[in-house]
């Protein structure tokens, strides 16, 4: 999808990919293991949306700094705090991009994965139909 390469995230500001980065790990942790291939996979993401400018340490930190906001807050709380920090439309389809692309890291969207995109899609105020159009556009 184009609005995932770096040029466009190059416009976003430090708070706005933080989101990104964060709805992607939401989207990687959701079923409550984040393996190793799971981490190899975020970080090549991570490291391709910002072309490469993030280190493998800054990521790293980013991954604890996430998964300690959802260990005390809740995952409901982080996706409103995603939303909030990703004012526009684009910037929160651009947010359930990465997510499904995430949960499509093993090749399968599982139904489970389906709800949970469909919940974060909600969360983002972006309607079913095009999210399921994302889920379509992604998984095949």
């Amino acid at each position: 999808m184009p609005d995932t390469y770096p040029a466009f995230v190059a416009d976003l500001d430090e708070v706005q990919i933080e989101a990104l980065i964060e709805m992607m790990f939401l989207a990687a942790a959701s079923d409550g293991d984040f393996s190793p291939r799971e981490r190899d996979e975020f970080r090549v993401n991570v490291m391709t949306m910002t072309a490469k400018l993030l280190s493998e340490s800054v990521i790293d930190e980013m991954i604890k700094k996430a998964a300690a906001a959802l260990e005390e807050f809740g995952r409901e709380s982080r996706l409103a705090s995603v939303k909030s920090r990703l004012p526009d439309q684009g910037t929160r389809k651009l947010a359930l991009t990465l997510a499904i692309k995430m949960t499509a890291a093993d090749g399968i969207i599982r139904t489970s994965e389906r709800e949970l995109i469909m919940e974060t899609a909600d969360a983002l105020d972006i309607d079913g139909a095009t999210a399921a159009d994302l889920v379509s556009e992604l998984s095949s």
